[in-house]
């Protein structure tokens, strides 16, 4: 895939109404508090360049999935901290399109900000629906920016079908940064390169684990997925998550890695347990005595002294899924080691996944790695070697359209 797009940067902007997509899909408590801001934060440069380029902005984003128009999914909490961190007033539109998100898009002057309420109160962001596309388009926009990167590997219509209706499109700051580091570094790293994968299962990562097998020096498997290649290799792992159906193709992705000569990293002990209560009792074991009826939940000391071992002369690292259930204390160590590890490394770190990118604020290491991803499943499309859709449709630099 071509990563070298248009951007906000090659098009004059001065006076023009700008539809900004943004990813603005924050967590948000029982009491609709944010409680993690860092994909609004991460649309700033591209907002703060189309206010001093003196553009009129318009910004589109979804929240959750809601059915109807639940109120639990409005943008509104968004408004107050978008306020808070630009330093500026944010118009709020009740509705994304109709009479009074025109009216208000109308009424906008040079560095005005508008946010539309939630894309999917309506079915047809979903549907990928060009009648609601057109009616986005029809609040005068004369540039579509996406710079919603979390969101680029979907087919809807603020993404896709929109681009028919806007004839001048580019990306934004953060997309470009997502294509820059999870293309360019994959595609041309610094050696040695080292992939650490975790998370629950192997199915979900499948893609992911055969592209970057042909890229890397060496893996790292741990989470819930390293049980499913524990068993593959004949080992006993007691009530651990494992993919029966998975056993072949892990036995078989291991066995294809070393053949070329990639380092091939598995747990050596794991923390595991009578369940999964924090309060159940635990015990720390070699990965070949888990017991029967035990699960296993966390990687153990001495799996965190190998893994930080392997990492020690990496130059390049990409990481993506824990390495245990770490949204509990009780087994949140080895986790939390791991990200010490790659903080520490000596290298270009490049983290995704929602609960991988969680995991590193909670160890407090978030300042120290290099580019954190803030698309989930778009990430591993693209680690995947796959096009996304989100980006297909923007011109590329070469020729425009």
């Amino acid at each position: 895939m071509n990563i070298n797009k248009m951007t906000i940067e090659d098009i004059p902007i001065k006076g023009k109404r700008l539809l900004i997509r943004v990813d603005f899909n924050v967590p948000l408590d029982h009491d609709l508090n944010i409680t993690d801001d860092t994909r609004i934060r991460s649309a700033l440069p591209t907002i703060n360049y189309a206010i001093d380029e003196g553009a009129k902005i318009i910004l589109a984003s979804h929240l959750g999935r809601p059915k109807d128009h639940d109120p639990r999914y409005s943008l509104a909490p968004v408004v107050k901290r978008l306020q808070r961190l630009l330093g500026k007033e944010v118009a709020f539109s009740p509705d994304c399109i109709g009479p009074q998100a025109k009216k208000m898009a109308e009424k906008l002057k040079a560095g005005d900000i508008l946010l539309l309420e939630n894309l999917r109160y309506h079915p047809g962001e979903q549907k990928n629906d060009e009648v609601f596309a057109k009616a986005l388009a029809d609040l005068g926009i004369d540039i579509y920016i996406n710079d919603a990167f979390g969101t680029a590997h979907r087919n809807h219509a603020s993404t896709i079908a929109i681009t028919k209706f806007v004839h001048t499109k580019a990306c934004g700051f953060l997309m470009k940064k997502e294509m820059t580091y999870l293309v360019g570094a994959v595609a041309n790293p610094a050696r040695p390169f080292v992939a650490i994968l975790g998370g629950a299962k192997v199915s979900g990562k499948i893609g992911v684990i055969e592209n970057l097998g042909k890229k890397v020096d060496k893996v790292i498997i741990g989470g819930g997925m390293a049980f499913t290649f524990l068993k593959a290799a004949g080992l006993e792992v007691g009530d651990s998550l494992v993919e029966d159906s998975m056993l072949d193709f892990a036995k078989e992705i291991r066995e294809r890695a070393i053949a070329r000569g990639v380092k091939f990293y598995l747990p050596v002990d794991c923390v595991v347990a009578t369940g999964v209560d924090p309060s159940a009792e635990t015990k720390l074991v070699p990965v070949q005595e888990i017991p029967k009826g035990w699960t296993g939940l966390d990687i153990g000391p001495a799996s965190v002294h190998l893994f930080t071992a392997a990492l020690a002369n990496a130059k390049t690292i990409l990481w993506n899924g824990p390495m245990g259930l770490f949204e509990s204390d009780a087994y949140a160590r080895g986790t939390s080691a791991i990200a010490h590890a790659v903080a520490n490394a000596y290298a270009l770190t490049i983290v995704g996944g929602g609960e991988t990118i969680q995991a590193v604020h909670k160890a407090g290491e978030s300042e120290k790695i290099s580019f954190m991803s803030t698309g989930g499943g778009a990430a591993l499309q693209l680690l995947e070697g796959e096009d996304l859709p989100g980006l297909t449709v923007l011109p590329d630099k070469e020729g425009r359209d």
